[in-house]
């Protein structure tokens, strides 16, 4: 949000149904709100438009500063007039009130604007006149200042501020921080189950006897609808609208509950399905980069319910991923408990060679981190080469850090962003006050001046002039492949054991051609041929010079006449419209479409799976043949079965390698030495023929992508489309739950809720439900994709009266308890030791030896009020921030995991929902202790939570007489609390009525 301060603003932004009712809301939310919190007036302010987009008009907050006013808005501004200037009057107050309270008022400062008057106030890092300062990664700068802002002595210490100053001391002791980001961005698969807390969290209020509008965002929240588009239509001119009427059939009753939430909850505003990728419209619209709430200037920060949202690192904007539970508590004004992180310095030089492109460049810089080990750290970029790469570049960059692993891939701001901000329609005078405030709080990169030295906890280095051209699969992100090097590789995958690396073909069945007939024309396929080539993902179609770059090979290949085979599945996905809008302006879409890539949607399609069905003739050759058949996508996660069940080689690759691919149609090729195809003329065209230089693109870019383009979409986006503006939603501001749908259920985490915490529970004599090995990932605990038709949750659809077409996937019925508890552990692919080699999602019942799917085990010892555990290896929880993978064992009645690692976010998952993570002592799992989950188990864990402390030994019993010590991954003292709650919401709910 971009606000200035002086009432003009108020009246600007309000939108149309504000009124002084709404006016008077504030007043009471002032009054009752913490004062520590700045955030929380904020949301005051925020709440007099941050809405669903049909209730928009133009004069909202999408102006971006803007002044461009709507006929619509003018009723609105001059019945707010009057309660504008008063609420003016008071939020200085507020700001007043909150300066002197908190212990750093010292340093609270006025920004002199350059022609007189003032941006705001904020506090200053100069003024503490600290040397250890100068010398913070600007990442911790950031969590510096949010530390600052927000302390009041209980959330957010003193002595926290110090632990963060002393950063190079105390961030190898793996000290804990609280940090309260700026706002929360989320997406629709896992913005549903959000809405569905936040609203069953009203009701539970309400039966308690409390106020329900307490349960209220008070930091702004963006959800942007993006998840639920499948490329169901592709290769034709009307395959956007073809696409999106299907997507509204399949989940017009989720689209309806959001667009409810966006009404009923204050500072919530809902991006309608259609409008772009997530992460892209973070960071051409949302990202503010500086807060100016009413006069007090913060640096902006952001969690999101998507692993992704590190692509706004790329801004300048600090954000990164986390679990829905988390998100939720940070909405509701709680701050986020975190391990103080490591930060790795990593340096750039040089510049890239022609040819080369962003995408070659984060497949290299992923490997390299991947390598260094950056698991639960900041990454930081400095150096010289920085200046070099553009703003979209550095975007791809972070975008991928959840594929090296780090917390964050963080860029500072310097010149570059803020030409980006103006690109994208930021007006010059936010510009202005962005950098005005960057400077003067020393966290502007300004590359014309001497640099002073900053301290990392390690280094790395990269000279961009090593990148070469390369793509990485067949099945992980960080699995690298020189272009040059692509054939040799693919050979060597086919003859590997089966393996990250390998499919074990036989030699005598690696040259199988398999012929079939697609629609009267002779086809044939072998392993390695393309079926499925998509330019998707907020990695790449957020970046104009491989989209135009991808669109020019589309035009040589054209000219020269080659044509992309017409059984291989294209697409093209954009983030944005904003790409739609370059590439018609270039002139290059036009050949696009002739290959096939037709725009099939704005959303993530292919990049998580929802590609669509192949042809059932391509579908037939592959599954009859056994042919190993490749995808080729412009995405960030190539995990086996992600991509669609028939391609078992998945590459990433840049967009304008994916047209090559295409072209090529097959991943067997070495594009060096081979032709791609033969042209119009008979003769052989190669991969140098069809390649743009850098300097081609950079052409193409200068003059097509425009400062208006941005405007005029994100205008547009602010109307909605006709079908969203036809969903009729209720006005309650209590959900009415239909007990009849399989979309939005109300969830029993509130049941007998009272308000008394129950304390902390042990566990006595539970029996071992799964026994896993290492690397169970959130993919395993909690499937996204295609529910099976044998599955539990399938029996319960077809009991519901659903029919199989119509059961959509587990990722867009996440707002149905019964149903994801169907879910947990449901993956096909699920390795439980119990059933002792076999593979599926079923499990052993201990009392009887029954063979039983895990739900139906879960709901038999639960219905004799037994406790159950899981067993774990190494890395449990790894991957997607799914917080379905600990609300899910929490409804089968898992009570505790016992593991070797915790991925970070899952563990937070788990003690969020009341589970207790133990970790085995180091050398220890269930093999060399002997324990083979045939056992009871008893956790012997004190009564009184005052008596357990974070880190602590407990001893766990078995019945067979075994007994082992494991540490209680309970990492801090608010963690403690979630726990004696019986998990953070019903805390956050405790929390909340006493205020």
């Amino acid at each position: 949000m971009y606000i200035t301060s002086g009432t003009s603003t108020l009246l600007r932004r309000a939108s149309s149904h504000s009124s002084s009712s709404s006016a008077k809301r504030v007043f009471s939310s002032l009054s009752t709100k913490p004062a520590s919190n700045t955030n929380s007036y904020s949301a005051a302010v925020h709440h007099h438009h941050h809405r669903s987009l049909s209730y928009l008009s133009a004069a909202t907050r999408w102006s971006h500063g803007v002044d461009w006013k709507s006929p619509t808005s003018l009723a609105a501004q001059i019945r707010i007039a009057s309660a504008a200037s008063s609420t003016q009057t008071l939020l200085h107050r507020k700001i007043a009130t909150m300066a002197s309270e908190n212990p750093f008022k010292g340093i609270f400062s006025s920004l002199p604007k350059p022609g007189g008057g003032e941006f705001g106030k904020f506090y200053s890092l100069p003024a503490l006149n600290d040397p250890r300062i100068d010398k913070l990664p600007y990442s911790i700068r950031i969590l510096l200042e949010s530390a600052i802002r927000n302390c009041d002595g209980f959330q957010v210490k003193k002595e926290d501020v110090e632990k963060i100053i002393d950063w190079e001391k105390t961030a190898p002791k793996q000290v804990e921080i609280p940090f309260k980001p700026a706002r929360v961005l989320l997406q629709d698969f896992t913005g549903v189950p959000a809405v569905v807390d936040l609203a069953c969290m009203r009701d539970a209020m309400n039966k308690l006897g409390s106020d329900s509008n307490k349960i209220n965002p008070l930091v702004p929240v963006d959800l942007v609808i993006d998840h639920s588009v499948q490329v169901d239509v592709a290769r034709s001119e009307n395959a956007v609208q073809a696409n999106m009427e299907l997507e509204f059939k399949r989940n017009k009753e989720r689209f309806a509950f959001l667009k409810w939430g966006s009404n009923a909850f204050q500072n919530m505003l809902v991006v309608p399905p259609g409008s772009g990728i997530v992460h892209q419209v973070n960071l051409e619209y949302l990202g503010r980069v500086v807060f100016n709430t009413d006069g007090l200037l913060y640096p902006d920060s952001v969690v999101g319910t998507d692993s992704h949202t590190t692509m706004i690192d790329g801004l300048g904007v600090a954000g990164w991923g986390v679990g829905g539970i988390e998100a939720e508590a940070t909405m509701l004004g709680q701050p986020m408990s975190m391990v103080l992180p490591g930060v790795v310095g990593f340096k750039l030089s040089g510049k890239l060679r022609d040819g080369v492109t962003a995408t070659d460049l984060v497949l290299t810089v992923t490997q390299i981190l991947r390598k260094h080990g950056v698991v639960g750290k900041f990454v930081e970029f400095y150096g010289g080469g920085v200046g070099e790469i553009s703003l979209a570049d550095r975007a791809t960059i972070a975008n991928m850090s959840p594929e090296y692993g780090a917390t964050m891939g963080f860029f500072p701001v310097d010149h570059v962003t803020l030409q980006y901000l103006k690109l994208t329609g930021r007006s010059d005078e936010t510009v202005a006050m962005i950098e005005a405030y960057l400077r003067a709080n020393n966290m502007f990169v300004d590359y014309n001046e001497p640099q002073q030295e900053r301290v990392y906890s390690s280094y790395l280095d990269l000279d961009l002039a090593d990148v070469e051209p390369c793509i990485s699969g067949p099945k992980r992100p960080h699995d690298r492949v020189a272009l040059k090097e692509m054939k040799a590789d693919w050979h060597s995958c086919l003859d590997n054991k089966v393996g990250f690396k390998g499919f074990a073909v036989p030699k005598e069945a690696q040259e199988k051609v398999a012929k079939f007939s697609f629609h009267g024309q002779p086809a044939e396929l072998k392993h390695g041929s393309v079926v499925i080539a998509a330019i998707t993902s907020c990695t790449n179609t957020s970046n104009p010079s491989v989209m135009l770059g991808a669109a020019l090979v589309a035009k040589k290949a054209c000219e020269l006449g080659l044509q992309v085979k017409p059984w291989v599945k294209t697409s093209l996905a954009p983030g944005s419209g904003v790409v739609t809008k370059y590439l018609l302006k270039s002139g290059l879409q036009k050949y696009l479409n002739e290959q096939g890539f037709h725009i099939v949607g704005y959303g993530c399609t292919t990049c998580i799976g929802n590609s669509g069905d192949v042809d059932e003739s391509v579908a037939a050759a592959i599954s009859e043949n056994d042919i190993v058949a490749a995808a080729v996508l412009s995405g960030n996660r190539n995990f086996e079965g992600r991509v669609h069940p028939l391609t078992r080689a998945n590459y990433l690759a840049s967009p304008p390698l994916v047209v090559a691919y295409a072209l090529a149609g097959t991943v067997d090729i070495d594009f060096e030495k081979e032709p791609i195809g033969v042209g119009k003329d008979g003769k052989d065209v190669y991969f140098r023929d069809i390649w743009p230089s850098t300097e081609e693109v950079a052409q193409v870019v200068q003059s097509s992508v425009l400062p208006d383009m941005f405007k005029s979409t994100y205008e547009a986006i602010t109307k909605g489309n006709p079908m969203w503006n036809q969903l009729s939603v209720p006005e309650a501001k209590l959900y009415s739950w239909d007990p009849n749908s399989t979309y939005i259920h109300e969830p029993p985490y509130f049941k007998n809720m009272t308000m008394n915490p129950p304390g902390p529970h042990g566990v006595k004599d539970a029996y071992c439900l799964l026994n896993f090995g290492d690397s169970i990932t959130t993919d395993h605990i909690s499937p996204a994709g295609s529910i099976n038709k044998d599955s539990p949750a399938a029996k319960y659809l077809m009991e519901k009266g659903v029919d199989r077409r119509d059961f959509n996937s587990y990722g867009s019925r996440r707002g149905n308890d019964e149903i994801m508890a169907r879910g947990t552990f449901a993956n096909i692919r699920l390795v439980n030791k119990l059933l002792n080699g076999e593979v599926g999602p079923k499990t052993v019942h201990i009392p009887t030896g029954e063979k039983l799917y895990i739900f139906d085990a879960a709901m038999r010892y639960k219905s004799e009020g037994q406790d159950t555990i899981v067993l774990a290896g190494a890395e449990y929880g790894s991957g997607s921030s799914r917080d379905w993978a600990a609300k899910g064992p929490m409804l089968l009645g898992v009570k505790a995991v016992i593991a070797k690692s915790f991925e970070r976010i899952h563990r937070s998952n788990l003690v969020g929902m009341g589970i207790i993570p133990l970790c085995f002592k180091a050398g220890e799992d269930a093999e060399t202790l002997g324990l083979t989950g045939h056992e009871r188990y008893t956790i012997d864990l004190p009564s009184n939570i005052s008596d357990i402390r974070p880190g602590q030994d407990v001893t766990i019993q078995t019945d067979s007489g075994k007994q082992f010590t494991c540490t209680v991954r309970f990492d801090t003292e608010v963690e403690l609390s979630y726990f004696n709650h019986g998990g953070i919401l019903p805390y956050v709910i405790r929390q909340l009525t006493k205020q």
